[in-house]
């Protein structure tokens, strides 16, 4: 109960609002969720409020989301923050780090207590059998295939610097899920993937790990980054953990939570009452409930998109109709928006939205423009001349034309726009789960992790396809009430 009050007494010297809860972070494996639900019951054991958003993404999104306000702490790694988030600084002690941090707002926690370096791995019998035990003998193999994760593969401490510092030969290199990398090194798929020093399935799939002799892979010890105006009665809290946890407890997490398939929080909980006697109250949510939560997230977020589309494209694709110089440049927007990766677009706003509902709407709302935008003009392009011409003669105003005879005649071809716009939407919102927005992404994003299928498929993947068939449906509806009688079966009369 001490903490609590010196969180009230902190929070009114910063200006913070005592109640509103500490946002803790993680990244989409499974050590930084158990690190991120260890940090939130500490919290909520000491009566300070905190919510935990799960599974964010990678590293920039993380930071991004902490420089902006939209958490106030994650766990992190010194490696990848002098590698990654502070690359083309020359900083060599903790000291310069932290002040480099300081700069923008950021603070840095003393190490809990493990180093979860990166390596790279080989399947055991495939290293035994090419002669392989450092780095520096992949050289001499340059038809071996290569995967790594995304991240990995853009880290200046990830691929890029590995295969320059090693003069490494090879070019079949893949980037996939960190999890997926897993599985396809252990049905022969590649030959080699990075590890995490505590990963539970370098014994699980009998992998080697290679000799790091140019050492290349600087020190990653586990730290918490948070911002500098964090209550003091948080910090206090989750100072408890540090230098508490050891590399083989660590592993032993990770190795419940994968291969046992323990949940993240009871693995938190259990390590909590083992080594600090906290017990922490856990609180399970059923599947119906878990599925209506869900259900209302991605609703919510195809619902406000769609209609927010729906209300700009349609007048684009009527100035598109009848301005042709004007309509090309709008839908070569369009287009062009909708070429961009989903990932990259919601990651390019977090700086400007933050993470969560905020950025996926907007991400989903300018997806869904071009086919509303493009059939809304195609539909008034192919109205006859001739019934212009004959609602001309009657003296119809240009506003009464459009809106009485024009938009009906084009309603079927809008009505496919806002079909197609609909179920696109419904699935690309699943990737909103990456930044926090929730939905059925996110028990797609944790069975991949967990190497779940039936979590996948009857938490995610399913109930995101029943989705997209009952808005089909839905929209089917409205078009039989909003399309004239005499084009539902696509004549004109």
């Amino acid at each position: 109960m001490t903490s609590a009050w010196l969180t009230v007494i902190a929070a009114a010297l910063i200006g913070q609002d005592p109640s509103a809860p500490v946002r803790v972070g993680s990244k989409t494996f499974t050590e930084s969720v158990i690190l991120g639900e260890m940090a939130t019951l500490l919290l909520e054991d000491a009566d300070i409020p905190a919510s935990h958003r799960r599974e964010l993404g990678g590293t920039r999104v993380l930071f991004d989301g902490l420089v902006a306000g939209e958490l106030d702490i994650y766990p992190e790694y010194t490696g990848t923050i002098t590698g990654e988030i502070l690359a083309g600084k020359d900083i060599r002690t903790d000291e310069a780090l932290r002040a480099s941090l300081a700069e923008r707002g950021i603070r840095m926690s003393p190490p809990l207590g493990f180093d979860d370096t990166y390596a790279i791995g080989m399947r055991e019998d495939v290293a035994e059998r090419l002669g392989i035990r450092k780095l520096s003998d992949l050289r001499r193999h340059a038809g071996l295939r290569l995967g790594f994760s995304n991240e990995f593969m853009e880290r200046i401490d990830g691929w890029p610097g590995l295969r320059d510092r090693y003069g490494l030969p090879q070019r079949d290199v893949r980037g996939l899920d960190h999890d997926l990398a897993y599985r396809a090194i252990a049905s022969g798929e590649i030959d080699a993937t990075e590890l995490y020093s505590t990963d539970a399935e370098i014994r699980a799939y009998h992998l080697r790990i290679l000799d790091d002799d140019l050492k290349f892979f600087p020190p990653y010890r586990c730290v918490w980054l948070y911002r500098a105006d964090l209550p003091r009665g948080a910090l206090e809290v989750l100072g408890r953990l540090e230098g508490r946890i050891s590399t083989a407890d660590m592993a032993a997490m990770n190795a419940r939570a994968k291969l046992d398939r323990v949940s993240e929080q009871r693995v938190a909980a259990d390590f909590l009452a083992d080594r600090l006697g906290i017990r922490t109250k856990i609180v399970v949510e059923g599947r119906v409930r878990k599925l209506l939560r869900l259900l209302g997230e991605h609703l919510t977020l195809v619902g406000l998109s769609m209609a927010g589309a729906i209300g700009v494209a349609i007048p684009l694709g009527i100035l598109a109709a009848y301005r042709p110089g004007v309509g090309s440049v709008i839908l070569a927007i369009a287009g062009m928006i909708q070429t961009v990766p989903s990932l990259a677009m919601l990651v390019f706003m977090i700086p400007w939205l933050g993470i969560g509902t905020r950025p996926a709407l907007v991400a989903l709302f300018l997806y869904s423009l071009l086919p509303i935008v493009r059939n809304t003009a195609t539909g008034l392009r192919e109205i006859p001349p001739s019934l212009r011409e004959s609602s001309e003669a009657l003296g119809l105003p240009p506003l009464t034309r459009l809106v009485r005879i024009e938009l009906p005649m084009a309603s079927r071809s809008i009505m496919a726009g806002i079909k197609t716009a609909a179920v696109i939407n419904v699935g690309t919102a699943t990737i909103g789960a990456l930044i926090g927005a929730g939905g059925f992404g996110q028990p797609i994003l944790t069975g991949l992790r967990r190497n779940d299928p039936r979590m996948i498929l009857l938490e995610g993947a399913i109930p995101a396809a029943v989705l997209a068939m009952a808005v089909q449906t839905a929209l089917d509806a409205i078009e039989w009430l909003v399309v004239p009688r005499g084009l539902r079966s696509g004549g004109r009369s």
